[in-house]
């Protein structure tokens, strides 16, 4: 790339030729034409990894994530537009097509008003704006006769239900069949949104009505949209992020202009751009004014509290603030946003993407990244704005990484850890509809494109809405009805929209000396002395510990806390926790290494507590005299065999060692059955290896903390030991102490115990009553390795936890931070990070707990739910029912819960 200020006029920059060249023959090709036809259609999404499409309810439930997903091939439609911006005219005339032919509206299933709203509704829209535009250029579409537009219509009138509140403001949710009420529907239950959620409906709602001459859309997003008005805090002007959809109360206090609330701020002014009502270039203008006054903190943006504005509501940022600077563009107001943008494209060259959040010492927060396109948004507008050709090579930086590290053979997968590289079997429909348009649009020439861009205005999915509705279809009146407006003292209310030439008039360096002093924002937090900066290039002592490294079993890495500053504490529960005091460092350099590790550790411990966790296991009793009547709640693996494909049965033994790790001595004993261990010593990963190595078909580790029940203690899974685990094959499972004694007090009493390790109890045969004999087939034994996290699963609490029995747990014995007499790590840390952190209700100690084990039972808890009396033989089977009739409900719940 040739230095700014050298290029030829009338030349096309060099970053504008190869991201011309990348975009049309690599990211088209590859990530949406080919494959998503090949692999995808007509499903939601494209999964790159596995080259399948995403069909909810066949696909494991990511959460509130899955509400986007409605069966309507969404992908398809949230890139109907993108095809006749990227010039595919005939792509576009056949997706067209096949979505009149083959998306079917009316499907029992649940879906998020809001994503169905921008990506479905705006999806049909925008097709539709761009159709008739194709069809008055006489070429193409000229059979359409409005049929993306009936769809439009028809999907409008099913979203309406979800408005039928007091206030005005949509329920979240809405089935698409059977609306809220109905018993069929399986909502309408919820009692808050997002401010987002009920204020970015304006302009596809207003688009509809205009469109069809339908008003009633219009005005029920417009009504939604005065009742969040009305609801501002009237001394900051801020709006919350979550609110009572029936009360009008703030639920959550904290505002900013990401997560939340974002896209509210940007329909307000993008309102009054598409329908030219005054109104909401008003109560933008106020907004504006109290984000600039108390959230902007250049370059920064840092929530506050509405109430308390002058009071930071947290010390991180997160991603989808990225489109702040693209909106204040088209505000007019350059100069922040070039710092803001400058601000984040640091952080992307330090990490290739921007993870979802970030702290305000630009530290990973949060470490996905599912590809969103916000960042490009911004710099698709600055370069509109600036005609600065850095913001081309911002754009090639995009490409090349997209390229780099996120393509795979089926398409473009999002990024798990932006820090490891990781990817996610994931490619939402924004990829395609923003991304590739903002990109594209960045490095076109006007004559690149069939049609002129700027006669359109962009939703906060990147849908084109023609400026010719604010003309068309006017059914609303123009007169303020929510409240008088305040005339606010600020000359930049002036700029709108931007125009280059009003703005820095023959000045092409005034973005670059706004961006110059902020190039190293980034590199030069938590700087670092001169000393350790020689120690990382290896010509001093060894560089400071990382907290991944950690072995808590390892002398040198104690001797290094010790340095640090880092303390040990053994816990009277077995836990083991680390604080650390920078008074008592060696030096203010291994001071500063100790706050370090121990945000380190603070920030695996958050990422991990995020890991998707295993539903519970079942370990059921089929031997003589209990056949199937006794059922276990045990935690899972992640790693081994995966029990809801293949169930396992044997009868079980207990290996010797009993901690299981070393090379078993008895393995004439344990092969061919289940092998029964003890908790502790070691990680779990290395008890599985060494009874598969001696021939067990699987595995049960028994917590050895005396009294521990799943009655009383979260649930939690065994993660893997950092190491790539798919040399284990054999299943295994957790039992709790209690549980675990119901076991081996039945081999004391009957030595032959066969049990079956399943995902979930199965039929219970009461003929088996009768049959003193064994089973004499195992279920298949066929083990299929299952690609499972190896890394380490934390969770972050305070001190004194509050417990909730419904969360999972995740046991550490597995964890490299383990050492040989604990299972468990708390970190906790007086002096946490560099940055001062502002909370006022933080205490002035902090911990991770590493382990969320539950504190000893009572002896007469205990004494009453895990000691069984086997000495009887002869004791009737209704008597055996009754002692395990609490268990057996409790797994019944446990189903039912799970389901």
């Amino acid at each position: 790339i040739v230095p700014r200020g050298s290029e030829t006029p009338g030349v096309p920059h060099p970053a504008q030729i190869t991201a011309w060249s990348t975009l049309t023959q690599c990211m088209w090709r590859q990530g949406l034409c080919c494959r998503w036809w090949e692999h995808a259609y007509p499903a939601d999404e494209l999964m790159p990894l596995t080259c399948r499409g995403r069909v909810r309810g066949q696909e494991p439930s990511r959460g509130d994530v899955d509400d986007a997903l409605g069966k309507f091939s969404l992908t398809l439609i949230d890139t109907l537009d993108t095809l006749v911006v990227l010039n595919k005219t005939k792509e576009f005339e056949d997706a067209v097509k096949n979505v009149i032919k083959d998306v079917n509206l009316d499907n029992d299933i649940v879906v998020s008003v809001f994503e169905t709203n921008i990506r479905v509704l705006g999806g049909l829209l925008g097709g539709h704006s761009v159709a008739i535009m194709l069809k008055e250029k006489g070429e193409y579409m000229q059979w359409y006769s409005g049929e993306l537009l009936h769809m439009a219509k028809q999907l409008g009138y099913k979203l309406l239900p979800a408005f039928n509140t007091t206030s005005g403001l949509p329920y979240p949710r809405v089935n698409l069949k059977f609306g809220l009420r109905s018993p069929e529907a399986r909502t309408g239950t919820e009692t808050d949104t997002c401010t987002a959620c009920a204020g970015t409906l304006i302009l596809e709602f207003a688009a509809l009505s205009r469109f069809t001459g339908t008003s009633i859309f219009e005005e029920y997003a417009r009504k939604a949209l005065d009742f969040l008005w009305e609801k501002r805090q009237r001394n900051s002007n801020l709006v919350g992020v979550t609110i009572n959809i029936h009360t009008g109360d703030w639920v959550r206090k904290d505002s900013g202009v990401g997560a939340g609330i974002d896209s509210y701020y940007e329909y307000l002014l993008k309102a009054y751009v598409l329908l030219g009502d005054d109104r909401f270039l008003e109560r933008f203008n106020t907004h504006y004014d109290a984000i600039m006054r108390y959230i902007s903190q250049p370059p920064l943006l840092l929530d506050v509290h509405i109430h308390k504005p002058m009071l930071n509501a947290r010390t991180w940022m997160d991603s989808l603030l990225a489109f702040f600077p693209g909106l204040q563009v088209l505000k007019g107001d350059i100069r922040p946003a070039i710092e803001t943008h400058e601000m984040l494209y640091q952080v992307i060259k330090k990490h290739n993407f921007l993870p979802e959040a970030f702290t305000t010492d630009f530290r990973v927060h949060w470490a996905q990244h599912p590809l969103r396109p916000e960042f490009a948004e911004s710099t698709y507008f600055l370069y509109k704005a600036t005609g600065d050709p850095y913001y081309l090579e911002v754009g090639k930086t995009l490409i090349e990484n997209l390229n780099k590290y996120a393509r795979v053979p089926c398409g473009f997968a999002a990024m798990k850890d932006v820090r490891t590289g990781s990817h996610e079997d994931r490619m939402d429909s924004f990829f395609l509809a923003e991304m590739f348009k903002y990109l594209y649009l960045l490095f076109a020439d006007k004559e690149d494109m069939v049609f002129d861009i700027e006669d359109y205005i962009f939703t906060t999915e990147a849908h084109l809405l023609p400026l010719w509705l604010s003309t068309t279809n006017q059914t609303m009146s123009k007169k303020n009805t929510t409240t008088e407006y305040m005339e606010l003292d600020d000359s930049n209310f002036e700029w709108t929209c931007p125009n280059t030439q009003i703005l820095f008039p023959n000045d092409p360096m005034y973005a670059q000396n706004i961006r110059e002093p902020l190039k190293n924002v980034v590199d030069k937090s938590c700087p670092r002395g001169v000393a350790r900066v020689e120690e990382s290039f290896g010509s001093g002592p060894k560089p400071p510990l990382r907290a991944r490294d950690f072995m808590a079993s390892n002398p040198e890495h104690l001797e290094i806390l010790k340095k640090m500053g880092v303390s040990l504490i053994h816990l009277k529960d077995g836990r083991v926790q680390l604080v650390q005091h920078a008074i008592q460092a060696a030096s203010s350099l291994d001071a500063e290494d100790g706050l370090r590790f121990m945000q380190e550790m603070i920030e695996l411990s958050s990422q991990q507590q995020k890991e998707q966790q295993l539903p519970p296991r079942a370990v059921q009793i089929v031997s003589h005299p209990f056949f199937g009547r006794v059922v276990l709640t045990a935690g899972p693996a992640q790693f081994g065999m995966d029990l809801s494909k293949h169930n396992t049965r044997g009868f079980v033994a207990t290996s010797k060692p009993y901690s299981g790790c070393s090379e078993i001595t008895n393995p004439e004993a344990v092969k061919e059955k289940i092998a029964l261990m003890q908790r502790g010593q070691c990680m779990f990963a290395e008890k599985a290896r060494n009874i598969q190595k001696a021939g067990a078909i699987g595995g049960i580790v028994i917590d050895d903390n005396e009294g521990s029940s799943s009655d009383t203690a979260p649930l939690f899974q065994m993660a893997g030991d950092g190491k790539n685990t798919d040399d284990i094959k054999i299943p295994m499972l957790f039992l709790f102490n209690k549980e675990g004694n119901i076991i081996l007090d039945a081999i004391r009493e009957y030595e032959s115990v066969e049990v079956l390790l399943s995902d979930k109890a199965k039929d219970r045969d009461l003929e088996m009553e009768n049959m003193d004999q064994k089973s004499s087939e195992n279920d298949s034994h066929k083990q299929r390795p299952e690609e499972t996290s190896a890394s380490q699963d934390l969770s972050l609490v305070s001190q004194e936890p509050e417990r909730e029995e419904s969360s999972d747990v995740t046991h550490l014995d597995s964890l490299s931070l383990i050492d040989a007499d604990s299972d468990s790590i708390s970190i906790s840390n007086q002096e946490f990070c560099i940055t001062e952190i502002h909370e006022a209700d933080v205490q002035e100690t902090e911990s991770t707990e590493l382990d969320n084990q539950p504190q000893e039972q009572s002896q007469t808890e205990t004494d009453s739910s895990s000691n069984v009396n086997w000495d009887n033989k002869v004791q009737p089977m209704e008597s055996i029912l009754a002692d395990w009739n609490e268990d057996i409900e409790a797994f019944e719940m446990m189903e039912k819960d799970e389901l």
